[in-house]
């Protein structure tokens, strides 16, 4: 649906991720004159607030969380702000959310920042009220699902009111500044599209290291691990627009199809291509933190590291491991890609002593948006019957490269599309069931064969299974 929102409802609207992410951006594309001027802010949670009582609410969220440049557009952004009380269980009160709501002059974008649990009701509620009708469109955070079959109850529960091109599945991966510059990497310069394969890359390394532990998040992340919380979503849609093909045009269709394809094109994983690890009390930074179970407050078999070694069986990708790394309480917070080109086939500087290292490109995503590229350069000087190579990145920081333009987060990006209706960097539900229909494999493999957590300590890079990993085939993780 093309149509650009005028209303706006948010679920979930006193929670964190609204306070620390969702206001702030709304209040950033405010600043900036992104979003319709007519545009009306509907927040709706169980919280017992009236319009007044939720606009000091998200002052102070604001005044918190959003930096000091943008504070200037904190007392005309809460003008668009009202709210309605809602119990999501009890669908009688729809119909003075959609009161609340009023009349839609071009239409409505709905915004689910709940629990899963209240998915179905809400679904349900917004159906009775009116709410879901042809000018509606709802974006959906995650979790979807724990696995397979819930995802896909969850799935015909939204599209029992919404049709797909109405659905906005979020993952907020996909609206980091760096992984849309992915695709632009790839598909604008010549220089990387014809060697990107096989025949040129030897391996590619995905790494979501975190410095933290639990945070508040006990109750989600002890029943979901690792694996659900990182793994099947943001590292596999990293995964996947490492892997496409070129689409054939720039829209939601072709870009998200050919995303599909790598993911149903994953390898079941064998026994010995996987390690799960928790953390025990250690040191990051020099701070003593304690282990998962004494945060937790009991024993639990919940992973909080992964590692696997995944495979994509097609032409293009055959042979090529990709690593894929996630954890709790490592050294540092990181998140990056790593491509690991093949060694030149014949080096004439051999003869001369000197070795040229393969070359690798690092894509930084976050803390700090870089891309790296490794080459090799005579170091000078004058060296007797000898020549000596080293190493040379080739760096583009975007902070430095694009220092004019604000630096965003990734939810001003996908509040944006929401509201205009650009589905591009939002997954499609084939996209969604082919990646837990993997993660349940991997699951089904840990079951099936025993496999358990291993200790690892906080402030290390994991379990050392994890390091033998990847170094049974010759590789090192890239830190």
């Amino acid at each position: 649906m093309s149509f650009t929102a005028d209303k706006l409802l948010l679920f979930g609207a006193t929670g964190d991720l609204s306070q620390r992410m969702l206001l702030p951006s709304l209040c950033a594309l405010h600043a900036d004159a992104l979003v319709p001027e007519k545009l009306n802010i509907i927040g709706t949670a169980r919280s017992d607030l009236d319009d007044d009582g939720f606009r000091n609410f998200a002052a102070d969220a604001l005044n918190k969380f959003l930096p000091d440049y943008r504070k200037s557009a904190i007392p005309g952004f809460l003008q668009r702000l009202t709210y309605q009380a809602l119990d999501a269980n009890q669908t009688a009160q729809f119909a003075d959310l959609a009161a609340k709501v009023g009349p839609r002059q071009d239409g409505l974008a709905i915004f689910l920042s709940t629990a899963p649990s209240l998915f179905e009701p809400t679904i349900a509620g917004l159906q009775a009220s009116g709410l879901a009708d042809e000018t509606s469109r709802i974006g959906l955070e995650k979790p979807l699902g724990t696995d397979l079959d819930t995802s896909r109850h969850i799935n015909d529960a939204v599209a029992s009111a919404f049709p797909e091109d109405r659905i906005f599945r979020i993952d907020h991966y996909l609206g980091k500044e760096t992984v849309q510059n992915l695709m632009a990497l790839r598909f604008a310069n010549i220089l990387f599209e014809p060697i990107w394969n096989a025949h040129y890359i030897e391996h590619v390394q995905i790494t979501v290291a975190e410095t933290v532990g639990l945070e508040g998040r006990v109750g989600f992340y002890d029943g979901a691990g690792a694996l659900r919380d990182m793994v099947q979503n943001h590292m596999l849609q990293l995964l996947a627009l490492v892997a496409m093909e070129p689409p054939s045009r720039f829209d939601p269709a072709a870009i998200r199809g050919e995303k599909t394809k790598v993911l149903r094109s994953l390898r079941t994983v064998a026994a010995g291509d996987t390690v799960t690890g928790q953390y025990r009390a250690g040191a990051i930074n020099g701070a003593s933190v304690p282990g998962y179970s004494d945060e937790l407050g009991k024993p639990s078999a919940t992973e909080t590291f992964v590692a696997i070694k995944a495979h994509i069986d097609n032409w293009r990708w055959k042979g090529v491991p990709f690593y894929l790394r996630t954890g709790k309480r490592l050294p540092k917070r990181t998140t990056e890609i790593v491509v690991q080109f093949r060694p030149v086939p014949h080096s004439m500087f051999a003869q001369r002593g000197a070795i040229a290292q393969p070359n690798r490109l690092v894509i930084g995503i976050q803390p700090e948006e870089n891309i790296t590229f490794t080459t090799n350069a005579k170091v000078p000087g004058l060296d007797r019957g000898g020549l000596r190579l080293r190493e040379v990145p080739l760096d583009i920081s975007m902070e430095d490269a694009f220092a004019g333009p604000t630096k965003r987060i990734a939810y001003e990006r996908l509040l944006l599309d929401l509201i205009e209706g650009d589905q591009t960097l939002f997954v499609r539900r084939d996209e969604v069931e082919a990646q837990w229909a993997w993660i349940d494999g991997v699951r089904k493999v840990w079951t099936d064969n025993g496999i358990t957590p291993n200790p690892y300590g906080a402030g290390s890079w994991g379990p050392t299974a994890a390091i033998a990993l990847a170094a049974k085939d010759g590789v090192a993780w890239h830190e």
